[in-house]
């Protein structure tokens, strides 16, 4: 049973809480908080938590950490990160990603491959990025995206964030796929959002995908079943 939570003699001592750092590619839909609350529950301790959030639309490497490692997640946000994605370019939506309905169409047909790549270097190095009115980020007290959901005209300051490489890997229009390593606090939806603009015809985010925090890699991720597999080998080995 998935989520099964995890039995353990009594007086044996959860490794989970001495302290522990799980690589998990999370799924689609899923919001970063699900996992940690799947993951807290199975392990049985509260100390959980992750470094760094992934919207439901997007999947990928989520770095979790338990127990006394909870100290880390900081450290571990602060790192590089790297993703694949696309873009869906001639229309925009509210949220930036498909999270809500793409509106005020354009024609893109102007738009070529070279045009495409020349954008990109408009935003590298060190820029101006305004995060999204859907995001997480709070003033006074609220969460941006409650106050939009509500329809409060919400307004957020531009803030600095460095994109390190941006790379355009297929261009099958209207979609344009890309890689881009960046700097911790930047938003790729906002980057959708302003690529749009800059290409003149507008742009949303349609699909992403975290491959990288700092060392940390993808490819070395488990899914949630490896994930409680793993959770059951180590209590086993524990236990005996």
């Amino acid at each position: 049973m998935l989520f099964q939570k995890i039995m353990m003699p009594i007086d044996q001592p959860n490794p989970f809480a001495e302290g522990k750092v799980l690589l998990v590619n999370k799924p689609l839909h899923w919001t970063s908080f699900d996992v940690v609350r799947k993951i807290r529950s199975a392990i049985r301790i509260k100390k959980v938590g992750h470094a760094g959030t992934l919207d439901p639309l997007a999947t990928g490497l989520l770095i979790v950490c338990t127990g006394k490692f909870t100290k880390r997640i900081n450290e571990y946000m602060a790192q590089e990160k790297e993703y694949t994605g696309s873009f869906t370019i001639g229309a925009t939506t509210p949220t930036y990603d498909l999270e809500s309905s793409p509106e005020n169409f354009k024609d893109y047909s102007f738009v070529t491959t070279e045009q495409v790549h020349a954008v990109t270097q408009q935003f590298l190095g060190t820029i101006q990025q305004v995060p999204p009115a859907h995001s997480a980020i709070k003033k006074d007290g609220k969460r941006m995206y409650e106050l939009a959901r509500k329809g409060v005209d919400v307004k957020l300051e531009p803030r600095t964030v460095h994109i390190y490489s941006f790379e355009i890997t297929n261009i099958q229009l209207p979609v344009i796929d890309f890689k881009v390593s960046c700097s911790t606090g930047t938003y790729i939806r906002s980057l959708a959002n302003d690529f749009g603009e800059a290409l003149g015809c507008g742009a949303y985010l349609s699909s992403l995908c975290r491959t990288r925090i700092g060392s940390f890699l993808l490819k070395d991720a488990v899914d949630i079943d490896g994930l409680m597999e793993q959770a059951r080998e180590l209590m086993g080995s524990v236990n005996k």
